[in-house]
C-alpha cells in the first residue's frame, strides 16, 4: 500500500468532507465566474451587432443609385457613426475584462461618440435649435467631465508629478 492509501483509509470522514468544502468556489469566485460569462455573452451579442452594422451600411450604398446623393450619404453617415459608437461599447466592456473596472474616460468618451451621432443625424433631420442647444449644453459638460478625469486620473507608476505644479499635460 502507498502512503496515499492508507492515509485515506485511516483519515476520518469529516476530513473527507473538509476538503470538498475546501475545494468548492465561494461566493466571490461565483459571482466573478458569473460575470465573466455574461460579459463574454455581451461581447459576442456586440460583435454580432457590429457584423449586422456594416452589413446595413454596406446595403445601404444602393441608396447611391436610386436615391438623392444627399440623402444615400447621410444615411451612410449615421449608420457608420452608429457603428463607431458600439466600438466604443466593445472597448469598454473589453477594458472592463482585462482590467476589472471601468475608465470614467472611456464611458465619457462613449457618450461623446453617440451624442455626436445624435447631432448629425439630428442635423441631417433638420432638428429645431432647443435640440442643438441642449445636445450643445451636454457635449459642452461631457467636454469638462473628460478633461477633468484626464487631469485628475489615478496615477499608477514613478511618474507622478508633485502636487505643487500646475502645468497641463493630455496623454
Amino acid at each position: 500500500m502507498t502512503q496515499d492509501t492508507c492515509s485515506n483509509v485511516s483519515s476520518p470522514r469529516w476530513f473527507h468532507r473538509a476538503r470538498l468544502l475546501e475545494a468548492a468556489p465561494t461566493a466571490m469566485q461565483l459571482w466573478e465566474m458569473a460575470i465573466r460569462f455574461t460579459l463574454n455573452l455581451l461581447i459576442i451579442t456586440i460583435l454580432v451587432g457590429l457584423v449586422g452594422g456594416v452589413v446595413k451600411t454596406f446595403m445601404d450604398l444602393r441608396l447611391l443609385l436610386s436615391t438623392d446623393l444627399e440623402v444615400a450619404l447621410r444615411h451612410i453617415i449615421v449608420d457608420t457613426l452608429t457603428i463607431l459608437a458600439v466600438v466604443e461599447v466593445l472597448k469598454t466592456t473589453l477594458t472592463y475584462c482585462s482590467d476589472g473596472r471601468v475608465r470614467v474616460t472611456f464611458i465619457v468618451d462613449t457618450v461623446l461618440v453617440v451624442m455626436l451621432t445624435e447631432i448629425i443625424s439630428r442635423w441631417f433631420s433638420g432638428g429645431e435649435w432647443q435640440q442643438f442647444a441642449a445636445l450643445a449644453g451636454l457635449l459642452i459638460t461631457l467636454g469638462a467631465v473628460r478633461v477633468v478625469a484626464v487631469r485628475y486620473r489615478p496615477v499608477t507608476g514613478p511618474a507622478v508629478q508633485p502636487p505643487s505644479q500646475m502645468s497641463l499635460s493630455f496623454p
